[in-house]
C-alpha cells in the first residue's frame, strides 16, 4: 500500500486525496510525507476510539505506524521519471498496487486502517450511508490538502473515480489467497502435534545430541 502511495506521489501528477493532505503537511510544517501520515492516522484513531467507545483493533494501529514508515522509505529510494509516459505508468501502477494493499490488509479481518475506522464511526453517528460519509470525508480532506498546498492534479481524479473498482476487483481475492495462507498454516500446525511437539520428544533430542 505505501509502495503505491510513493509511485503516485512521485508520479508527480496527482495524489490521493489524503496524501494531498499528508503532502501539504510536509511542505508548510516539514518532517516527512511518512510521519505526517502517521500523525493525522494517530488523531484520525483517537477520535474514531471516542465516537465508538471502543480501543482500536491491532490492525488499525499497525497500518497507521508501518504505511507511514514505508512511505518514507519507498519516497527514498524513488524519483520522478522525466518521461510523461513513464509518470503516467507510474501513477496507474500506484493506484493498482494500492487497491491490493487495501484489500490485503482489510482481508485478515484483524482491524480497518484509522480513515476507514472514522468512516464507520461517522457513518455510525450520523446515519448517512457509508458511500456518502466517505465522499463527504474525502472531499474535505482534498480542500484542505489543496489549500495547503498539496498537488491535486489528474491523478487525483482518477484515483477518486478507480480506487473504489480497483478495491473492489482486489478484495475477493487477495481474501482468497489469505484464507488460502491461513489454511496452510492450520495444516502445518496439525502435522506438528502430538510428540513431534512434546516435552518428551524435546528431551529426546537433546539427549540424541
Amino acid at each position: 500500500m505505501s509502495f503505491g502511495v510513493a509511485l503516485m506521489i512521485e508520479a508527480d501528477l496527482g495524489s490521493a486525496p489524503w496524501d494531498v493532505l499528508h503532502i501539504g503537511l510536509y511542505l508548510q510544517f516539514g518532517l516527512t510525507v511518512g510521519t505526517w501520515s502517521i500523525i493525522v492516522g494517530l488523531f484520525i484513531l483517537a477520535v474514531s476510539s471516542l465516537m465508538l467507545k471502543m480501543w482500536p483493533q491491532a490492525g488499525a494501529v499497525l497500518n497507521m505506524l508501518l504505511v507511514g514508515v514505508f512511505i518514507d522509505i519507498f519516497l527514498l529510494v524513488l524519483s520522478t521519471p522525466e518521461s510523461l509516459l513513464l509518470r503516467s505508468f507510474m501513477l496507474v501502477s500506484g493506484i493498482v498496487i494500492m487497491g491490493y494493499g487495501i484489500g490485503l490488509y482489510i482481508a485478515p479481518n484483524c482491524g480497518a486502517g484509522p480513515r476507514d475506522s472514522l468512516m464507520l464511526a461517522l457513518h455510525e453517528l450520523t446515519g448517512w450511508a457509508v458511500s456518502r460519509v466517505r465522499g463527504v470525508m474525502e472531499i474535505f480532506v482534498l480542500l484542505i490538502g489543496w489549500l495547503l498546498g498539496g498537488p491535486v492534479f489528474i491523478g487525483t481524479i482518477l484515483f477518486s473515480v478507480g480506487i473504489g473498482a480497483v478495491v473492489g476487483r482486489a478484495l475477493p481475492q487477495c481474501r482468497v489467497f489469505v484464507q488460502q495462507i491461513l489454511e496452510r498454516g492450520v495444516r502445518y500446525e496439525d502435522f506438528h502435534e502430538g510428540p513431534l511437539r512434546s516435552d518428551d520428544h524435546d528431551r529426546t533430542c537433546k539427549e540424541a545430541r
